[in-house]
């Protein structure tokens, strides 16, 4: 069944009006037509609607019921990222999005060699959406950006639970069980943390963690502990 995120203006009792590249979508590449089932999905709340009308530039559909998004996480988990190069980001992106991440912030630190500009933040939004219907979530995951490691490191450590990924030791992580609302993992860049800013993590109260003998890519990694987390919090 086509599956659409809306805005909140879409909505009028128990009408959802679509327009722009969504309306030509349903009506020219899936020519949808009247009578046709379609789903909408808006922060976590999942809309099954009938289509009933089709005009030039929009589609009005009716509202046949609504109920929370059942592929949404019960944790919210955010991937704190240090920019890697090239095309790594959208990787990580895609794939975190499918195993349940709810947000992306991304930000330099001291072995950071790559810094995207405005154009690549607005496609990796645009990533996020395609990953989120893809997977069948109800929430698009926010992606976003920080000015440095210092705000990261602060902001993560505002989660329930804040994991600092490190490659010189810390807990094993398979060895946590987490029933709790927020988590925040801060994965390096290509060569990883400096050890002044492992020190900072740690002393600004994030948890060290250790993911195993094997040195994972910064693009391997918060796909790795995303999976693990998702799974210790009984969603996977």
């Amino acid at each position: 069944m086509p599956r659409y995120f809306i805005g909140e203006d879409a909505i009028d009792g128990d009408i959802i009006t679509v327009t722009g590249a969504d309306a030509v979508h349903m009506g020219r590449s899936l020519r949808m037509r009247e009578g046709d089932a379609v789903t909408f999905c808006r922060q976590g709340t999942e809309y099954s609607c009938i289509a009933e009308r089709f005009t030039s530039d929009s589609v009005i559909c009716r509202i046949v019921e609504s109920f929370p998004s059942m592929a949404e996480p019960r944790l919210r988990l955010t991937v704190y990222q240090a920019y890697p190069k090239a095309d790594k980001a959208e990787l990580i992106i895609q794939k975190c999005t499918e195993l349940g991440a709810a947000a992306f912030v991304f930000f330099p630190s001291r072995r950071c060699v790559s810094k995207p500009n405005d154009n690549k933040a607005v496609r990796w939004q645009r990533i996020a959406e395609e990953a989120a219907k893809q997977s069948g979530r109800g929430i698009v995951p926010e992606v976003r950006t920080l000015p440095s490691f210092e705000a990261a490191v602060t902001e993560l450590t505002s989660a329930d639970l804040p994991l600092f990924c490190y490659e010189n030791g810390g807990e094993r992580l398979s060895e946590q069980s987490y029933d709790i609302g927020t988590a925040g993992i801060m994965i390096g860049s290509e060569g990883g943390f400096d050890r002044d800013e492992a020190d900072m993590a740690r002393d600004m109260g994030a948890k060290h963690i250790w993911l195993g003998r094997r040195i994972l890519r910064c693009e391997t990694a918060p796909i790795a502990v995303t999976a693990v987390i998702m799974d210790r919090a009984g969603e996977i």
